[in-house]
């Protein structure tokens, strides 16, 4: 008698045809294979397979049936319809596990045949255990035997989860096997019940009605002038639509419109709740570990992944939505197109969705800053010839001498001579800065707020209204690493109560012994506050080599006539990228010590894991980025001293100075190359040529090791092949951090540099596309990962809103030279005007009292010098106390402090009233919220009442039956539910009327 494979397959093989594992079979010769008795696996019997490809009900002390066959070719009769299903062309694949194996004693130049499992889920005894026909597998090391063992009954327990398997044979000396998971039509049904995972229920999808008509005519005219921008997607066609979705219930299956159980639930669902499966499924040969994900740190598995929906650039007609995504969304062709944002959720699952919403509002609002900004920039190049205080710097006629730059070998120089450095530094210190600063610090808090209401309005078209409670379930479960923490602590304990506990789950009891204390973790959190230091005091250090690296760069090249003109410029340049590349070569190395404290402190959640992981990575790459800006905007030139009194940080170097314009021109060189070169080099080249050399690297590595893959297959790869050669997701985090660096670019010294959000808003065009190429065709598919808000990235944005308001303020009022103006124009100007300005800024100096040994050697000055300028507030020589800070110094200093509390308080209250003034939530989302309920009632009652009247027709003619006889009311059976396509209901499952 033949043994069935496979439902629909007619193909049959002879249980005689058995061989042992150590026999090499015979070329086209089919074999089946038993699990041999003795070990300590799975252990199973041939028996027929019942008529269902799901499989029966199974108890929970039977063992598995796994049929062995030799199959590189399709294991059905009919060709491949698809790669995404098991060889049966029916069964979908919802999820891959892989793992390697190397073998023992195996002859390296046996053929390699590529033989599937196909586990058939059937259960029962094993009548021939013992039998001649069992395989001796060939010896293995005790580790690789102790996986083995570990994988068998972790993918026994998934079958008796009620999910399906098909795997490779290990049939080379070493490999990697791919095991596929489908999850048939009850175990979907009773996850997503579980899971309360809102579907789409029969009521027709609803309009959306916008309040007014002024509203509506102009969001019509908006549609179609917006039109050729649109994706040619189908869920974005439709954006005032919505569907009536409630959450999924085996008792009400007469809300839902099920066509068809295989597609009912899209990929990334049946995926999530396969993951969800794998998630909790323990091993206790593995020391009680929960879920896959313990199993991959342990390396009993290397990968697990759901599949992409087939090939991104195939050829031919057949569209899945990888491909379309790639077609409208993934390519630099479509930068001018909107995201579609409803395919990027429904593929990639609501967390990558929200992220790519977010970065899409965020490049939309750097238009207006852009503009604004540009017109800015414009407004210093119109108003430059206009400057008084440039046109008086330049004026050679009135020209001022000024002080050496440094001791010996510096000569004293007319101010004329920096001409060029005034005009430029007005391109940027103008009256316009203060203007934009403001409106920069209301563009921070009106992007926070329309995300705030983006976030809801998805919120509410994605249906995630009330996933507290999964995210609650998501917190509960521990990581690997806790849990392996916790099994140490309990297996040093010498009391056997905590041993046997460990053996009955005890890591999710809630007594204090199954959990780590404070005293447990305070090694560790000692640890990352010594290192967080410890890597804060090292930025500062290399900040500080580098301004040493200007200082004695200055010196030396001012002893050489022929580089001393260009010295300002050459070390200014040289200095800034030094710090640009110690900034990219620290932001990688800090990446990985905040990963590795995170790590040593043993949180307890992955979110836990997650928020801290963000927090030590924000904090050290944020020193990392804008401690040398803040050198320049708040500490250069602040601590110079004064001709005859300079302040020396070694013997013979000053403290390095402003330039005559100010440090606010430095500073916007310095903003614009740090910002450029990490967006160009770290943000694009990395990211576009890292993950292309890794996968070379993994692709010559799979060349050059022997067996991993048939010639045979290997011309036409299965789709889980293909996804096994992408790199591995490992989150939002890096993508995020970057965005939130540039944003605090952006913000934080906006009044430096004002064209910032021009070149953010070039760069996110780019990144947009390079994201979601990158998450298209060369990730592997992400789990679909549900949760309502962009989680603990939201509150840095906003404590980095309201940093900039401080940050902007002090860049205007100290750094720059408005408040000084302002002073001057008001307090000591003559006519009102800045004429005179340049001349109140500088200080006299008695060249005399110069120390022995600073004047300059064979000055080549064209007149004799007895009183040279420095800029400074400072006393005269003939003063009574000559040198010490005038009048004017603090009045200049009381309007700063002033200033920055003005403006300060002014942004702050304007910020909370466009806070105040925008709601949080749309006020039509509020009211369909609303509608929505009352929608469902009515539809709920009409379905049960259609559900109800079959039962209660025969009910009444037979009461009215008995009524005529005259006898009593004969009790009728009545059904007990509702028949649907698929779904068995039991008595438990009446439906009653509302």
């Amino acid at each position: 008698e033949s043994i069935s494979l496979l439902p629909g397959s007619p193909r049959r093989l002879c249980p005689r045809a058995v061989v042992r594992g150590g026999q090499d079979p015979k070329h086209g010769q089919q074999c089946l294979q038993v699990p041999r008795p003795g070990a300590r696996g799975l252990q199973g019997s041939l028996t027929r397979r019942s008529s269902q490809a799901s499989g029966g009900g199974r108890s929970p002390n039977s063992s598995v049936i796994n049929n062995y066959l030799e199959a590189c070719e399709p294991l059905s009769s009919e060709p491949r319809l698809s790669r995404l299903h098991f060889h049966d062309n029916q069964r979908k694949v919802d999820y891959v596990l892989v793992y390697h194996y190397r073998k023992r004693g195996a002859h390296p130049g046996s053929p390699g045949h590529s033989l599937a499992i196909v586990s058939n889920g059937e259960t029962g005894k094993d009548p021939d255990a013992g039998a001649p026909g069992d395989i001796e597998p060939g010896p293995l090391d005790a580790l690789e035997e102790e996986r083995k063992e570990q994988r068998e009954e972790f993918e026994h327990n998934l079958l008796e989860a009620g999910l399906e398997l098909e795997k490779d044979l290990e049939s080379k000396s070493q490999g990697s096997v791919f095991v596929r998971i489908h999850a048939p039509w009850q175990v979907l049904a009773r996850e997503a019940e579980f899971l309360k995972i809102k579907v789409p229920t029969k009521k027709e999808r609803y309009v959306i009605k916008s309040e007014g008509s002024i509203a509506k005519t102009f969001n019509e005219i908006l549609q179609k002038l917006s039109a050729p921008l649109k994706p040619r997607v189908p869920e974005h066609s439709n954006d005032r639509m919505k569907n009536l979705s409630y959450p999924f219930s085996r008792e009400r299956m007469y809300l839902y419109n099920i066509q068809d159980e295989d597609t009912f639930f899209d990929n990334a669902t049946r995926s999530r709740i396969v993951h969800e499966i794998l998630k909790r499924t323990t091993c206790s040969r593995a020391n009680n570990m929960m879920g896959i994900n313990s199993l991959i740190a342990n390396n009993i598995y290397e990968a697990a992944y759901p599949l992409h929906d087939g090939e991104y650039d195939s050829p031919g007609g057949d569209v899945n939505d990888r491909k379309l995504l790639y077609q409208e969304w993934a390519r630099y062709g479509v930068f001018y197109k909107f995201q579609p944002i409803d395919l990027i959720r429904k593929y990639f699952g609501e967390k990558i969705g929200l992220y790519f919403a977010w970065l899409g509002l965020y490049t939309s609002f750097l238009i207006p800053s852009s503009v604004i900004g540009v017109i800015v920039f414009l407004y210093g190049c119109a108003t430059i010839e206009e400057d008084i205080p440039s046109k008086e710097m330049c004026d050679q006629q009135n020209a001022f001498t000024m002080c050496p730059l440094c001791d010996k070998s510096c000569d004293y120089w007319n101010l004329s001579s920096a001409c060029g450095t005034a005009q430029a530094s007005h391109l940027f210190d103008n009256p316009a800065t203060v203007f934009f600063s403001i409106f920069m610090a209301l563009w921070a808090t009106m992007f926070l707020e329309n995300w705030k209401r983006l976030q809801m309005r998805l919120g509410y078209f994605w249906d995630l209204t009330g996933i507290e409670e999964e995210e609650e379930r998501a917190q509960e479960r521990p990581r690997p690493e806790y849990e392996a923490r916790v099994r140490e602590k309990m297996l040093r304990e010498s009391d056997k109560s905590l041993v046997q506990k460990l053996g009955t789950g005890g890591t999710e009891d809630a007594d204090d012994e199954d959990k780590l204390t404070w005293k447990d973790r305070l090694p560790g959190y000692l640890m990352s506050f010594a290192s967080i230091l410890f890597m804060i005091a090292l930025t500062f250090s290399i900040v500080f080599g580098v301004i040493v690296y200007r200082i004695t760069t200055a010196a030396a090249l001012s002893l050489n006539k022929a580089t001393r003109s260009n010295v300002r410029v050459t070390v200014t340049a040289t200095a800034v990228i030094i710090n640009l590349v110690v900034i990219l070569i620290l932001d990688e190395i800090y990446g990985a010590v905040a990963k590795w404290l995170t790590k040593i402190e043993v949180p307890k959640t992955e979110q836990t894991f997650e928020e801290r992981l963000v927090l030590k990575a924000f904090l050290l790459k944020f020193v990392n980025a804008y401690s040398p800006i803040f050198y320049v905007a708040f500490f250069k030139g602040r601590f110079v001293g004064r001709p005859g009194s300079y302040v020396y940080v070694f013997d013979g170097y000053r403290m390095e100075e402003c330039a005559p314009g100010g440090c606010l021109m430095e500073l916007c060189i310095q903003l614009s190359i740090i910002m450029l070169g990490k967006q160009l080099i770290q943000n694009n080249i990395f990211e576009i040529g890292v993950p292309k050399l890794k996968k070379l690297f993994r692709k010559l590595r799979g060349e050059t090791e022997p067996g991993e893959a048939d010639s045979a297959c290997s011309k036409h790869p299965e789709q889980w092949d293909l996804d096994y050669s992408l790199e591995p997701y490992t989150g939002l985090t890096p993508e995020y951090m970057e965005m939130i660096i540039q944003f605090g670019f952006v913000t934080l010294f906006v009044a430096s540099f004002p064209l910032a959000p021009v070149f953010a808003l070039l760069n996110n065009v780019i990144e947009v596309r390079l994201d979601a190429k990158k998450f298209v065709t060369e990730l592997r598919r992400p789990d679909a990962v549900r949760t309502k808000d962009i989680g603990i990235w939201f509150d840095i944005l906003s404590g980095i809103g309201k940093f900039s308001v401080i940050i902007n303020a002090f860049v205007i009022a100290v750094t720059s030279d408005f408040i000084p103006r302002l002073v001057y124009q008001y307090s000591y100007s003559h006519n009102g005007t800045l004429h005179g300005f340049v001349n109140h800024t500088l200080s006299f100096f008695n060249v005399s009292q110069l120390k022995e040994g600073t004047q300059p050697e064979n000055s080549q000055f064209d007149q004799e010098v007895q009183f040279c300028r420095f800029k400074d507030y400072r006393e005269p020589p003939w003063a009574p106390n000559p040198y010490e800070f005038s009048k004017q110094y603090w009045s200049i200093l009381s309007a700063r402090l002033a200033f920055v509390i003005i403006f300060q308080n002014l942004v702050m209250f304007l910020s909370v009233l466009v806070d105040w003034v925008i709601p949080d939530i749309p006020t039509d989302i509020s009211d369909q919220i609303k509608r929505e309920k009352s929608l469902f009632v009515d539809f709920f009652l009409k379905e049960e009442h259609e559900t109800l009247r079959p039962t209660e027709e025969p009910a009444r003619r037979s009461q009215g039956a008995s009524r005529r006889s005259g006898g009593s009311p004969a009790a009728s059976p009545v059904p007990s539910g509702r028949s649907q396509r698929g779904s068995s209901t039991s008595p438990g499952s009446q439906h009653t009327s509302v």
